[in-house]
């Protein structure tokens, strides 16, 4: 078995209640734009600030070669998901939106939604066991749409 189905199938256990898994459908991928948003508002040294990188920037290039490591598609998915995510971050500064404060607010409310996700399902979050599946949640999220588009992972 490969390493991503096995993480897949680990982390799908504490996600089996449709109540949960629809709550992690509209949250895992939520919480991913925020984060990239709160990473997106630290403020970087001037000497990179000049070519308009940001710590999410940065950050995103070995999130992404983690999630092409564990599956091609998986990593095209992320990539989009990621360009999606730092639209999202340009559409907030265009709209004039605190950044650090709209994600914030949401990356709160995302995760309380995802523990009464988890109370509702009986289990504890898969990252109590092992920090890998905070990165495995948004592979998770994409399975279920590449198994719609008959795309295999």
């Amino acid at each position: 078995m490969r390493s991503i189905e096995r993480l897949l199938l680990q982390y799908g256990e504490s996600h089996q209640n449709k109540t949960n898994v629809l709550i992690h459908a509209i949250a895992v991928p939520s919480i991913y734009f925020v984060t990239l948003g709160l990473l997106w508002s630290v403020p970087v040294p001037d000497f990179i600030a000049q070519f308009s990188v940001t710590w999410a920037h940065i950050l995103a290039v070995p999130v992404l070669y983690y999630y092409f490591s564990l599956s091609g598609p998986i990593g095209a998915a992320m990539t989009l998901l990621t360009i999606a995510c730092f639209g999202g971050v340009n559409l907030l500064v265009w709209l004039n939106i605190s950044v650090w404060k709209f994600c914030l607010t949401l990356f709160v409310v995302m995760w309380i939604l995802q523990f009464i996700g988890h109370k509702i399902e009986g289990k504890k979050p898969s990252f109590f066991e092992d920090l890998r599946f905070l990165l495995v949640g948004p592979a998770w999220w994409w399975v279920h749409w590449l198994k719609r588009l008959n795309i295999s992972y």
